[in-house]
């Protein structure tokens, strides 16, 4: 039997579908429970919630490996997935929205964190070394463009439906409905198109007390988990509040921009900023190395959230200059955060590589996880104004470890 399919055929359509759940649950469900007249303080505790199953993914990875072949846990997470959307979508127009609609998400953040692990491994399996190569860019862009497609088409529609039915339960319902539709489809679709590889068996050959000891036992390992931790804490909280701020109304401090125009300005264009600075990080990295180009990017990334203090102070009405502030942060996020993930990878090298860096991402997870939960609480405290310069000396503590990081 011929089990070769044309990558062309599964990898973009794989690849939407691991980065499709993830900003639904990460960055869309923020505005979702915003729109719904969900605080700011419960809307990042529980949201933040949501990263804990990429915190403690690499230690039941193992689990994809042992159980099935990995093509059976790509298109049943998938379909399962289609289950925790249709359940959201059934939810938010009752009573209890807000705890039956947070139980599927969660639902939803396992099924995409272990189609994650997945989909990454059959990446490897259905591919030789020569496709791989090829199509590692693939896959990236197919990855940003169903961001773009969650967090600003779907946020936008989401926006449309406001305006015309002027019910955002309803709205929203009708968004998670397709976005269930849509799930079925490709988990289906990966059914009968993805390749039978056969190396994607079950196995058991993974010294696991070997690999974790292994990872703790790195020269310098502690400092880097500092950092790894840290780097983000500014990051983390911003990313909770930014939406909920350019929604709020203006008597609440916020810019009171309708979801709608949020969906295009942050979620589409935002986006591609974010993109573009990471492949401008790429390739000057690629270039010079992350030696010389570390503080650049670290600077490039925190600088510009001196954007939101901008925007919080002047509460500007001009939509061009509220989306080049965003433009600009998005930018510098995206140029600084390569910088994070190269260091990831050089951490992570040795006999162990990809199971130390799913390790290390654990640790990225958490370092959004924990300061995301207090982040609403922290806004509320001391107001939008105030909360962005504390965003801003967030950013110190990271930096302040950098002298101390071994960086090739």
């Amino acid at each position: 039997m011929n089990n070769y399919r044309n990558p062309w055929a599964w990898i973009p359509s794989l690849y939407l579908a691991e980065g499709f759940p993830y900003v639904l649950v990460m960055t869309v469900s923020v505005i979702l429970y915003k729109n719904l007249g969900i605080g700011n303080a419960e809307i990042a505790f529980y949201t933040s919630w949501l990263y804990l199953p990429w915190v403690i993914k690499p230690f039941w990875s193992p689990m994809v490996d042992l159980v099935r072949t990995k093509r059976w846990w790509i298109y049943s997470m998938q379909l399962l997935l289609s289950v925790g959307l249709a359940g959201i979508a059934f939810s938010l127009p009752t009573t209890y929205f807000f705890q039956t609609s947070l139980a599927f998400f969660y639902l939803m953040a396992f099924s995409s964190a272990t189609h994650d692990i997945a989909a990454d491994g059959f990446y490897m399996l259905g591919l030789n070394e020569k496709d791989q190569s090829l199509f590692v860019g693939i896959r990236n862009i197919f990855y940003r463009l169903s961001n773009i497609f969650g967090q600003g088409v779907l946020v936008m529609l989401a926006g449309h439906l406001i305006n015309q039915t002027g019910d955002a339960a309803t709205a929203w319902s009708y968004v998670f409905g397709l976005c269930a539709i849509i799930m079925i489809i490709l988990g289906i679709y990966h059914y009968f198109i993805l390749p039978k590889p056969q190396s994607d068996t079950a196995s058991s050959d993974r010294n696991l007390k070997e690999l974790f000891s292994s990872f703790f036992k790195k020269k310098g390992i502690w400092v880097s988990l500092a950092f790894i931790l840290l780097y983000r804490l500014g990051e983390a909280q911003l990313t909770k509040i930014a939406s909920p701020f350019l929604l709020d109304s203006r008597e609440a401090m916020g810019l009171g921009i309708s979801t709608e125009t949020v969906g295009l300005i942050y979620g589409t264009i935002g986006v591609i900023a974010l993109l573009l600075g990471g492949i401008i990080g790429g390739i000057v990295a690629a270039k010079h190395g992350l030696k010389k180009w570390i503080w650049p990017m670290v600077l490039s990334m925190n600088i510009p959230n001196l954007a939101y203090v901008y925007l919080a102070y002047a509460l500007p009405e001009n939509i061009w200059v509220v989306t080049s502030c965003i433009a600009i942060e998005q930018l510098g996020y995206g140029f600084g955060f390569t910088a994070f993930m190269l260091y990831l990878i050089q951490v992570s090298k040795g006999p162990y590589q990809t199971a130390h860096y799913a390790l290390c991402t654990g640790f990225m997870a958490l370092g959004m996880m924990l300061p995301g939960m207090i982040a609403g609480y922290i806004q509320e405290l001391l107001g939008y104004n105030q909360f962005f310069i504390w965003v801003c000396l967030c950013t110190i503590p990271g930096m302040l470890l950098i002298p101390k990081l071994k960086i090739e």
